[in-house]
């Protein structure tokens, strides 16, 4: 398979598998993942999201031999598909970390920049490289990059394509942690897992307001998070949570 489903815990493992590719993304490749992603987003197994790859290359973005193919009237075409799953990505309601193996260009960029927190190994490297073959983003690239790292650090990756290591772009911010090669998937893992132990609720209510909050005022994005802790004290959550706290005990959040 092109890519591989599994449940570590309480974390769903989506793993780009094509690494004779590069794990460049093929039509059924973004459906799949599509697929998953939305059938997670419900189940309470699933309390966390890692996304990763294979080989020397986390994703080298779209499969461009694929891109050129025709579509027959009133059939999605390959823009219609790659749009739904990045909107899917992004307004997924659960955290969703990628650990970033080796290349991640184009596509593989835009995954990166829909994703909440960016494990990267030593060897990775990270660029837009769409203008490298006149290819314009689709995914967000050029909506999102300037977003997650200084303006002139992203027209510079637009624009001449490079990539850059992923310690550079630990300094532009865009990635968390840096990581030996070997150590990246067991790093991943373990913050999953101590993210799989805090409130399920809580957690997407903060991904809520903090993904809504730069397109807000500073008084709406407060505004906002009032609203959302009006209906959070209503919760079972931070009844468990201050219950545990005065006893002195783990929480076993239940996410309502």
């Amino acid at each position: 398979m092109s890519v591989t489903q599994t449940l570590v815990g309480s974390a769903g493992w989506l793993t780009l598998n094509r690494p004779d590719k590069l794990n460049s993304m093929t039509r059924d490749m973004v459906e799949s993942m599509t697929a998953t992603l939305k059938s997670w987003r419900d189940d309470a197994a699933v309390r966390v999201v890692v996304v990763t790859g294979t080989g020397r290359a986390f994703c080298a973005g779209a499969d461009l031999k694929q891109g050129s193919a025709t579509v027959q009237p009133g059939e999605k075409d390959s823009l219609d598909i790659i749009v739904n799953f990045f909107d899917t990505l992004r307004n997924f309601p659960k955290p969703v970390i990628v650990a970033v193996n080796g290349l991640a260009l184009a596509g593989g960029m835009e995954v990166v920049l829909s994703c909440d927190i960016v494990l990267a190994a030593e060897s990775a490297r990270l660029g837009d490289a769409h203008s490298n073959y006149g290819v314009f983003p689709g995914g967000g690239g050029a909506a999102l990059l300037p977003r997650k790292v200084p303006d002139n650090v992203a027209r510079y990756l637009l624009f001449t394509g490079d990539a850059l290591s992923a310690a550079e772009m630990k300094t532009y911010g865009l990635v968390n942690e840096v990581l030996p090669d070997a150590e990246l998937l067991d790093r991943a893992q373990a913050l999953a897992d101590k993210l799989a132990n805090k409130s399920p609720l809580v957690l997407a209510r903060m991904k809520r307001v903090a993904a809504n909050a730069n397109d807000k005022t500073t008084a709406d994005a407060i505004r906002h998070e009032l609203l959302e802790l009006r209906d959070h004290k209503r919760s079972y959550d931070i009844q468990e949570g201050l219950r545990a706290f005065a006893e002195k005990r783990v929480p076993e959040f239940r996410g309502y």
